[in-house]
């Protein structure tokens, strides 16, 4: 893959958005109870493409909260993707991907707990109107996953 083919990759994204929110209460624990709550989003291309920030606004139960992301294309044409979020120190190691058939899947890793863990992000079910973003973790070195936060994007007016 190279790079101009991943050119403009985050372009469905660009503009305003409100954001539903489902997130696992807690991860990897076998939990079973959501929380749902909006938010919104605002996303702009940079780079001439080859960039993508969007901030958000997140109206989490457990305090609402900005946070932001910063995407870039490489020269091997994969997306490095960084969450920055006030709430926890510095920039984790970015998650890595490419969109194939209108689905982009990403991969990296965390610590949770202690632990380290396999991340993944898929974005799907993309058109003019709408978006679909889900992250999910695994323990067990990619046999399995369980999602645990899922963004549906609509379009704001």
């Amino acid at each position: 893959m190279d790079q101009q083919a991943g050119l403009n990759a985050f372009a469905f994204q660009n503009g305003r958005w409100s954001v539903v929110h489902r997130k696992r209460r807690r991860r990897l624990v076998g939990e079973t109870e959501w929380l749902t709550f909006r938010g919104s989003c605002n996303a702009w291309e940079i780079l001439g493409g080859a960039g993508n920030v969007d901030d958000h606004w997140l109206e989490d139960p457990s305090g609402a909260y900005a946070a932001a992301t910063i995407r870039r294309l490489e020269p091997d044409g994969n997306w490095s993707i960084w969450w920055i979020d006030p709430r926890f120190p510095g920039l984790a190691s970015p998650m890595r991907g490419s969109f194939t058939d209108g689905v982009g899947t990403f991969h990296g890793e965390e610590v949770l707990a202690g632990r380290p863990v396999l991340v993944r992000f898929i974005w799907s079910n993309i058109s003019a109107q709408a978006a679909r973003w889900e992250q999910a973790f695994s323990a067990d070195h990619g046999l399995t996953y369980e999602t645990n936060w899922v963004m549906e994007f609509e379009r704001a007016a």
